[in-house]
């Protein structure tokens, strides 16, 4: 990454969009803390520290990370870990997901797509403010894409900002409030959905749109 310099103010859904390489997934792991940048820094609510932000955001990986239990133990262990004394219900939660039926099914037995909705929803268990999702949906079915869509759109409407990648222009059509638009490391463009859609003034934006870039 490369002199990028903006501001997330919206309280919406911001997409990250770009080509492979463009640097989509270092920009997530930066905003959340995984990695460190070399040089500038990100300030959350204009404080540089990130302790309390990093207790209020969850992170999806594109590929699921489940522990070797059940689908429900996985659920369990954060919520235990968390020690809330306010409970969620799981039960409903995996209802959401449509993921009930298998609640005491090995979690590693499930599909990709099953994988991936249990990772979804086992991150809420944090209660998270902001929600970063890095391509959630990559190689998933349509049905599973829907589902994880739907989930997003609702929590937007709970009032959780999420920060979502994706390569996928469709998706980001029926989801995006914003599109931050990557391409080798620099920022090209951060515009809202309409704008960047029907009048980006960026050729890159252009190519990748038509398929070019």
């Amino acid at each position: 990454l490369s002199g990028i310099n903006l501001s997330i103010n919206s309280d919406d859904v911001t997409v990250i969009m770009g080509p492979n390489g463009a640097g989509k997934s270092i920009f997530l792991k930066i905003l959340n803390g995984i990695l460190t940048p070399t040089s500038g820094c990100i300030t959350w609510n204009g404080k540089k520290q990130f302790s309390e932000t990093l207790n209020t955001q969850a992170f999806v990986f594109q590929k699921p990370i489940l522990l070797r239990r059940s689908v429900i133990a996985n659920l369990d262990y954060i919520d235990r870990v968390l020690g809330y004394e306010q409970k969620i219900n799981k039960d409903k939660l995996l209802e959401i997901v449509q993921l009930l039926k298998q609640k005491t099914q090995p979690a590693r037995m499930l599909s990709l797509g099953e994988q991936q909705r249990l990772s979804l929803v086992r991150s809420l268990i944090t209660r998270p403010n902001l929600l970063l999702l890095d391509e959630p949906t990559a190689n998933l079915d349509p049905a599973s894409t829907k589902i994880i869509e739907d989930i997003v759109l609702n929590l937007k409407m709970m009032g959780i900002k999420i920060i979502f990648v994706t390569h996928n222009i469709l998706q980001a059509k029926r989801i995006a409030d914003d599109i931050i638009f990557l391409n080798k490391g620099k920022m090209v463009e951060h515009l809202d959905k309409e704008e960047f859609f029907s009048n980006s003034k960026s050729i890159e934006v252009q190519n990748y749109l038509n398929g070019i870039l």
